[in-house]
């Protein structure tokens, strides 16, 4: 079976080489997303590198930020119910305080349990 039909190549000194072009669509990866993809890049490199050739790297990403999301909702919801935040009217800062602590406390989970494992 022939398949070198379906490529295109380009002469560069004594080789021939494919014309290869890696189709990602034009959805952002948002900030879970890139973190992952720096993760697999640096310490993952072989699964990087194959899921990038093979086109499952982007599906991967997307997904992997998208559970992301949904666990910093839900991690920081019933982080909120265990530890109820001070009365945002009567004190903005306390609130701001509280729920920054919560949120990193959530993002420090999700980072360990999703993005670099």
């Amino acid at each position: 079976m022939n398949m070198s039909s379906n490529l295109s190549y380009t002469q560069t000194g004594d080789y021939l080489l494919p014309n290869l072009t890696l189709h990602q669509p034009k959805t952002p990866l948002g900030k879970y997303g890139r973190l992952r993809r720096t993760y697999l890049k640096d310490h993952r490199s072989v699964l990087y590198n194959t899921m990038l050739l093979n086109g499952s790297l982007y599906p991967h990403l997307m997904e992997m930020a998208q559970t992301a999301e949904n666990q910093m909702q839900q991690t920081m919801a019933q982080l909120l119910k265990q530890n109820p935040a001070p009365d945002k009217e009567q004190n903005q800062m306390a609130w701001v305080q509280h729920m920054n602590s919560l949120k990193a406390q959530a993002e420090e989970l999700v980072l360990t349990e999703l993005i670099y494992s």
